[in-house]
């Protein structure tokens, strides 16, 4: 995790959850493609063409 770069910014509630939100611009930064370390694995999380997100490990 790079700790110069700001936090990740969260929004307020998701539906009735009260979940936190992450923008997907603020996650990726003008990259179609990230890393998404958890529990020791690394999963690569990327934006299609058609703007849909896919999961892999």
């Amino acid at each position: 995790m790079n700790h110069d770069k700001e936090p990740a910014k969260t929004g307020t509630k998701a539906g009735a959850r009260g979940l936190p939100v992450l923008e997907s611009e603020t996650l990726f930064q003008g990259r179609n493609e990230i890393v998404i370390r958890h529990q020791g694995a690394e999963y690569r999380m990327k934006i299609t063409r058609q703007g849909k997100l896919i999961l892999n490990k």
